[in-house]
């Protein structure tokens, strides 16, 4: 029963990150392989979008712009202190990780929160889910448009550095198809929404396509030799303290906000959590397939540390 309890043995996206990692680390694509492999995975980041355009509402983005009390703060959290925190976490890692790695705590920061485990946990705790449904979506058309240019302002030159066919990329498999979504869901979105089920596995296939990818590069250029065991436990022991930190700041501005407790509950999972379903896509379009893999390091563990966290963390707040 304990065992059934579990998120890491339970939660389908954790099995796919984690299947995703290893078959990159027994079996990379490599040459030109790995070229056929990122098309694939760029193919199926643009349908992804494609349906995201098509089943987010346009009136919950209408109705999130209205509520600036929650959204305002929620935003500059996300966006602003997050990034903040990935910097400074970043400048703790440079003289411990790889220079990719460290970068890739800024990545984070960068990043917009998730939208389904959010919603998930606030239900959990008894939070105001519909605030939470809004607010991730509109957390997370925010990210198509903010992160990268954030990540680029605040990771500096190498592979921080936006170029012109990076911001070409971003338009054409990001934005273009999330904008024709929004153009034709009048006339798709019931349609849409009976497929759920199979959106949320689209969902998982197209993030495990892009993890794979980007860590068989980062297998290619000599993983197991760059990074050490110890390593590792440096770079869990920051994610789990960024963590921490993150939910425990997320709490308090909810309740300096005087938030009821059942909106402080949408902003604490909804500012703390990142969302590496726009994280692993975008890194695949940002980064050379030789950088990506270590980049996202942080995110992945970070997305794998709040989902373990989140479910008894949600538990306790919904006795109250």
């Amino acid at each position: 029963m304990l065992l059934r309890r579990l998120p890491l043995l339970t939660d389908p996206m954790i099995a796919v990150l984690v299947l995703a990692t290893m078959l990159a680390l027994l079996l990379p694509a490599t040459g030109e392989g790995r070229d056929w492999a990122r098309h694939i995975s760029n193919g199926g980041i643009f349908v992804l979008f494609l349906v995201n355009g098509m089943r987010i509402r346009r009136s919950e983005i209408a109705r999130g712009i209205a509520n600036w009390r929650f959204f305002g703060p929620l935003m500059l959290f996300v966006f602003g202190g997050m990034a903040l925190a990935g910097v400074g976490f970043a400048s703790l890692a440079s003289g411990l990780l790889p220079p990719l790695v460290a970068l890739g705590f800024i990545y984070l920061g960068c990043l917009p929160s998730t939208i389904q485990s959010a919603t998930s946990y606030t239900s959990l705790a008894n939070g105001n889910v519909a605030l939470a449904v809004v607010g991730a979506a509109l957390i997370n058309i925010a990210g198509v448009f903010v992160s990268a240019p954030l990540f680029a302002l605040l990771g500096g030159g190498g592979a921080g550095e936006i170029g012109s066919e990076a911001v070409i990329r971003i338009g054409l498999i990001l934005v273009l198809p999330f904008v024709i979504g929004q153009a034709v869901q009048d006339r798709v979105i019931e349609r849409v929404a009976a497929q759920r089920a199979r959106i949320v596995w689209l969902d998982r296939a197209v993030i495990g396509l892009a993890v794979y990818v980007a860590f068989s590069g980062a297998v290619e250029q000599g993983l197991a030799q760059l990074f050490t065991p110890g390593d590792w436990a440096v770079l869990v022991a920051l994610v789990l303290v960024l963590l921490a930190l993150a939910l425990g700041a997320a709490w308090a501005i909810g309740g300096a906000l005087g938030l009821p407790r059942a909106d402080r509950i949408t902003f604490l999972f909804a500012g703390s959590q990142k969302s590496v379903a726009i994280g692993a896509p975008l890194a695949a379009i940002l980064f050379p397939a030789s950088a990506a893999g270590f980049v996202i390091a942080p995110l992945l563990l970070y997305h794998l540390a709040q989902l373990v966290l989140a479910a008894p963390l949600a538990t306790r707040l919904a006795r109250g």
